[in-house]
């Protein structure tokens, strides 16, 4: 066992929080922050053939609803957040939204996930994670018709709540 006294605060890191002032990994102590609303808003975009794109607007990808799914899965990944990222917090979500658009022009499809809780961390991770999963699995999908579809452009475009209050890109 370490028997380095590990300090909850940051102030020898550079200010990353996931780093003790030893430099050692820890979970982030939020035990003495406030529970307050919080909410992110995360967005990411897939490219493909044009070809690519209208087999799923049209539905009739051979694996079924290819966005009904992939809604699904982007939820279902909000939720595991804290199974895949070894660092977050396993979190009560109170709503997870995943809304797809289509942009011919760009042959390509953006994904929104608007995740939200009460509590004392944020859930910009929950979110992104949303969102990558969601493209990810429209990428499985569809792979056997365009195994060159590009996911790009992953980023959070809105965090609300907490001490460091609201933020937009």
């Amino acid at each position: 066992m370490d028997t380095k006294e590990h300090k909850d605060n940051d102030a020898d890191n550079g200010g990353l929080t996931h780093f003790d002032a030893t430099g050692q990994a820890h979970m982030v102590n939020v035990g003495a922050k406030a529970e307050t609303h919080r909410m992110a808003v995360a967005t990411g975009t897939i490219r493909m053939k044009p070809e690519t794109l209208a087999i799923i607007q049209s539905g009739s990808a051979k694996k079924g609803d290819v966005l009904g799914i992939a809604r699904i899965a982007a939820i279902m990944g909000a939720k595991k957040t804290s199974d895949l990222i070894p660092l977050c917090h396993p979190l009560a979500l109170t709503k997870v939204t995943v809304d797809f658009s289509s942009d011919p022009e760009a042959s390509s499809i953006r994904c929104e996930a608007v995740v939200e809780t009460y509590g004392k961390t944020g859930v910009e991770m929950e979110a992104l994670t949303a969102v990558q999963i969601g493209l990810l699995t429209i990428y499985d999908m569809c792979k056997a018709v365009d195994r060159g579809m590009v996911m790009t452009d992953v980023c959070v475009q809105e965090k609300r709540g907490g001490k460091s209050g609201d933020w937009h890109a």
